[in-house]
């Protein structure tokens, strides 16, 4: 494995364009795209890493972060190397700096039936591709998911949401919900720290919703970068107006990581004052991530106030059932917006 060839690109004279990730790169003969996963050898692309795992664990979905999704399910998590972004604060850079090659050798390489089976026999519900960005590995990914959802599995994306709309259209009609990291709601902030763009990453949160993948964003609070009040009231805005005011949303706690080692980690008063700020604004489901033991990492009705899940750490407690969940409280009874 290792070696196969992409799909969604296109020739252009001696070169290809790859129609995976928004980048759309065109690459010379002998050359990568930006993700340094993909190689033009004589006229057809490759993706070099198929069925090569870095990271390989079972997780509980709230991990993700999903906690609207199949609360205090299983998924087996697994992830590659490289990515098709350059953050300077990225959490997994060991592995996201990495080349094929680095981690993946013939012992961690796993085929898709592999994968669904190991997820089955380690009692998991879905399967997850995380750690790393799974777009970049989107042959294997696509491959695994349709087997996963021939076995009864869920499939889920940990993603940065940089998808071209053609892969997603590809991949959506096997792919149940996606984890979107929204890193910032400015264009100079992706363009300097992320070597990306917003923009696409917007469209495909919306193209999702569309095509009916349960969605759950993050966004990572990062001091002096991305938490002005004005920023996360942009960005709390464009979810009750440019996809659900249902969405959840993840403001997440910074830490000291790769190139990013000078910044101060976000406070908890930082992180109140987000969820604060996106309450305003209409979001219905707000959390606050790397901060046990919060009450608002538990789940509220949005129209009452009723706790509806109780979480501490990764343990679940439900206090709603059914296909349909409706908040229990006599005289409220509003639908939520939670898959049991």
């Amino acid at each position: 494995m290792g070696l196969k060839e992409a799909r969604l690109y296109e020739k252009e004279n001696a070169k290809v364009r790859c129609n995976v990730c928004a980048h759309r790169c065109s690459i010379p003969e002998g050359g990568y795209g930006i993700c340094r996963t993909r190689q033009n050898r004589g006229g057809k692309l490759y993706t070099l890493i198929y069925g090569c795992v870095s990271s390989a664990h079972t997780d509980p979905v709230e991990k993700k972060p999903l906690f609207h999704f199949f609360p205090g399910s299983l998924a087996f998590s697994l992830g590659t190397v490289s990515c098709n972004f350059r953050c300077r604060h990225c959490q997994n850079w060991s592995i996201s700096t990495a080349k094929p090659g680095d981690f993946c050798t013939a012992e961690t390489e796993m085929s898709p039936e592999e994968v669904v089976s190991r997820a089955k026999r380690e009692g998991c519900d879905g399967i997850a591709w995380t750690y790393n960005e799974p777009t970049i590995w989107f042959e294997y990914a696509y491959d695994c998911a349709k087997l996963a959802k021939r076995a009864g599995l869920y499939t889920v994306f940990v993603t940065n949401g940089f998808l071209t709309e053609e892969a997603l259209n590809e991949v959506a009609p096997f792919l149940d919900a996606a984890n979107v990291d929204v890193k910032a709601f400015s264009e100079g902030f992706y363009r300097k720290v992320c070597g990306a763009r917003l923009k696409p990453v917007l469209e495909t949160c919306e193209r999702m919703l569309e095509r009916g993948v349960h969605l759950e964003l993050t966004y990572l609070v990062i001091p002096g970068y991305n938490d002005s009040d004005e920023e996360i009231g942009r960005f709390s805005e464009w979810v009750v107006a440019g996809l659900d005011a249902s969405v959840p949303v993840h403001f997440s706690a910074f830490y000291p990581a790769y190139k990013m080692l000078e910044v101060p980690p976000t406070s908890v008063a930082g992180l109140e004052r987000a969820h604060e700020i996106a309450k305003a604004a209409g979001v219905e489901y707000v959390y606050l991530g790397n901060v046990p033991g919060h009450e608002y990492e538990n789940t509220f009705c949005p129209e009452c106030g009723e706790l509806l899940v109780e979480r501490s750490g990764h343990r679940v407690r439900l206090r709603i059932s059914g296909p349909e969940p409706k908040c229990p409280r006599p005289g409220c009874g509003k639908s939520l917006n939670i898959r049991l």
